[in-house]
């Protein structure tokens, strides 16, 4: 990809800039401990805009390196700042991804019905039920950093205590997720509802574990969903792609709803991001920027969304979405809107 974009790729263990504290202000070093006193490259620096509070700061030596710097945040994550046409070109293949993510699906949910029937908890068995309330909630991963720095959650480091009952048998998953944000997933599927309530019994505070050899309960970590998804579908997935496919289905359901009409455009548009906005627990500007593919708003002008009202069962209405993004992306419509 960084070819694509006309840069070279770069890594941040090979050598580069560096910042120093100089007063109040910073200064900035080569590898080989020289000053940088190029005007070019002092206005580069600039433009990064790397926070003053982040440390370990490194800078790539060159302009056309496709990521720009890297710094660790005052919670010691490591952040990263990459050239805009990179940025550019990321988010257009993002979207072109996931036209392979919809056509891998089928896969992954073969292994999960699978793995769902092992017998006892084992590691296979509690992923495969993560992904599968993650497949019905669309919630976010999770990330220890998050969980212990801010007391915002996501499946996988859910506790016990997120997890209750509701009416009807059913159980409900309340926890603050990130940015502060309150979730509330309803799980009334009765064979997740009852593996839900085994995970519970388990000791410990995690809620989701899995049973060693030893028979010692194990926490699982985003790292593990996503060596599952990967071996599982057979491409580079994550699980930021099932939020991406699930907000572009969803504003693709919801676009269907409406009749074409370019006068009513940007009311439209309004409306089915707040929609999406409400399934992702997100803003809608986060969602516009980046769960939802442009390319839907394109099919619902050419009026290509129509099938999707008569359409009756999930599946057959997900094979529509892929049917329409991938033909927008064969021809090269899906990253052409700007909204």
């Amino acid at each position: 990809m960084a070819m694509g974009a006309g840069l070279r790729y770069v890594s941040d263990d090979a050598p580069g800039i560096r910042r120093l504290r100089c007063g109040r202000g910073f200064r900035y070093v080569h590898a080989n401990g020289k000053p940088v006193v190029q005007a070019a490259t002092l206005e580069r620096i600039r433009s990064l805009a790397i926070p003053p509070a982040y440390r370990d700061v490194w800078i790539c030596a060159a302009p056309d390196g496709h990521l720009q710097a890297t710094g660790r945040d005052a919670r010691g994550r490591k952040q990263y700042r990459y050239h805009p046409d990179w940025t550019r070109r990321r988010s257009a293949d993002k979207f072109a991804h996931l036209v392979e993510f919809g056509t891998a699906l089928p896969h992954l949910r073969r292994q999960v019905r699978a793995d769902l029937r092992l017998p006892g908890l084992p590691r296979e068995k509690v992923l495969a039920l993560v992904i599968a309330v993650m497949g019905r909630t669309l919630a976010r991963v999770g990330n220890d950093a998050y969980a212990r720095g801010n007391g915002s959650y996501g499946l996988t480091t859910l506790r016990n205590r997120h997890l209750g009952r509701c009416a009807g048998g059913g159980l409900l998953l309340e926890f603050t997720g990130k940015s502060g944000r309150r979730q509330r997933h309803a799980i009334d599927d009765p064979q997740l509802v009852r593996l839900l309530r085994r995970c519970q019994e388990l000791p410990g505070q995690s809620l989701f574990q899995y049973v060693d050899a030893q028979g010692t309960a194990v926490p699982i970590d985003s790292g593990d969903i996503n060596h599952y998804l990967r071996q599982a579908m057979g491409g580079a997935f994550s699980a930021k792609d099932f939020r991406t496919w699930g907000g572009t289905a969803a504003a693709a359901f919801e676009l269907a709803r409406y009749a074409a009409d370019p006068a009513a455009a940007a009311t439209v548009e309004r409306q089915v991001m707040d929609a999406v906005a409400a399934v992702l627990g997100n803003t809608t500007a986060v969602c516009r920027r980046a769960y939802v593919d442009p390319c839907v708003f394109d099919a619902w002008h050419a009026g290509a969304l129509e099938p999707l009202r008569t359409l009756r069962g999930a599946r057959a209405r997900e094979s529509a979405v892929l049917r329409i993004l991938r033909a927008h992306h064969r021809n090269g419509k899906g990253a052409g809107r700007t909204r």
